[in-house]
């Protein structure tokens, strides 16, 4: 007789919502038996249980018992869960249930787009995913790393999969912090081809691991034939990190920013964090520096007490003050306080408003140097008057 095999895959429980958990028991025969909860019975209990017959259908399931225990998930959220259900039941399958792009989630992104926040979701709670770009965050970060339990990280791979290609995210940069390397190597095939526009690489220290990266991104691009650009955020998270920083940043045209993360850095030298920073100091001095000197963004870390938005705020105008053009959230409340916190000053505005006028009234003339006064002003001094411009109109300054 036949061995019976049985998976289950997904949460369940009175506190679970926008989500589901199934359960795939294989059978002799009797063809597909579907056991549905729902939430949503009434309205959409036939819909569903036609989606569990087409994905039962694509994956080749003829006898099983299927049971759903369903608490308001969306399809792409049910298509993930099914799909790993039936992977954990066959490990060596390697086909994909891929839910058509949403079309408003096609769009690209630049190497100095503006990220002065971007908002940490789990990677294996997609009840957060579907309004957070309702939060205007410049960017969503769905995580595969330290906020996904060991045991669940192949369901994360397929949720933020499918959450790439099937959320609209409101125009924030898709962002995915992949695993340490070289782990974080097989998060790649479930990212790059479907819609990511940044990938975070914590724990970075040296410009292999990002040598590694680019390789084996662009052998993914070629093979999906994807052209939208990807570029990479390396997180800076240990003293070895920080010490390599410049070598780090420089080492990939596709880097468009390097970050710190203080939680590892301060357990790996030995100390505490503190809102003051005083023992990060050092750290994060040199990430700016190093940054700067490649050319590409410096992103602050995450602020820990979602509670003290007037900490918040001080921690994020010291960063500012350092050079960072970033912080990390982990609570949606933070992202107005971030934003109003890296706004320009008036002072700076008035500076930057004269700067780019006789920028703009020396390319009139056809003038190949650029004077306020009798100072000269260098190209690098205006391409930041133009960005505290763009922000002053961002944030309603002007």
């Amino acid at each position: 007789m036949k061995k019976i095999l049985k998976s289950s895959a997904g949460k369940r429980g009175e506190s679970v919502r926008s989500d589901c958990y199934f359960e795939i028991e294989l059978k002799n025969s009797g063809g597909i038996k579907i056991d549905l909860k729902s939430k949503v019975d009434v309205m959409y209990g036939e819909s569903i249980k036609q989606m569990i017959l087409d994905m039962s259908k694509f994956f080749g399931l003829k006898d099983a018992k299927i049971l759903l225990e369903d608490n308001g998930a969306l399809p792409f959220i049910l298509a993930a869960r099914f799909e790993l259900a039936v992977k954990r039941l066959f490990p060596n399958l390697k086909k994909e249930y891929l839910l058509p792009f949403h079309e408003k989630n096609l769009y690209s992104t630049k190497k100095d787009q503006l990220r002065r926040s971007r908002l940490y979701l789990p990677g294996n709670e997609p009840k957060f995913f579907v309004n957070a770009g309702l939060h205007s965050p410049d960017g969503i970060i769905l995580d595969l790393e330290d906020s996904v339990a060991p045991s669940e990280k192949d369901a994360a791979q397929l949720l933020v999969r499918n959450s790439l290609r099937s959320v609209d995210f409101y125009g924030a940069e898709r962002m995915v912090r992949i695993n340490q390397l070289p782990k974080g190597l097989d998060d790649l095939k479930f990212i790059v081809p479907n819609n990511v526009n940044v990938i975070l690489v914590p724990k970075c220290e040296s410009a292999e691991q990002i040598h590694q990266l680019e390789k084996e991104v662009e052998k993914l691009k070629r093979q999906h034939k994807v052209e939208n650009p990807i570029y990479f955020m390396p997180i800076i998270e240990s003293a070895l990190g920080v010490i390599k920083a410049y070598e780090i940043a420089s080492a990939s045209k596709n880097n468009c920013a390097l970050a710190i993360g203080l939680e590892d850095y301060t357990a790996d030298i030995g100390t505490q964090r503190t809102n003051e920073g005083r023992e990060s100091i050092f750290a994060r001095q040199m990430l700016v520096n190093a940054a700067k000197a490649a050319g590409i963004q410096a992103i602050d870390t995450v602020f820990s007490d979602v509670a003290d938005m007037e900490a918040l705020r001080q921690s994020v105008l010291e960063a500012k003050s350092l050079g960072f053009e970033g912080k990390g959230c982990i609570h949606p409340r933070q992202i107005k306080v971030v934003h109003e916190a890296f706004a320009p000053t008036t002072e700076e505005i008035e500076k930057a408003k004269k700067i780019v006028q006789a920028f703009e009234e020396a390319e009139k003339k056809g003038l190949g140097v650029v004077s306020l006064g009798s100072k000269m002003i260098d190209p690098p001094v205006v391409k930041r008057a133009q960005n505290i411009m763009h922000l002053a109109k961002l944030n309603h300054l002007i």
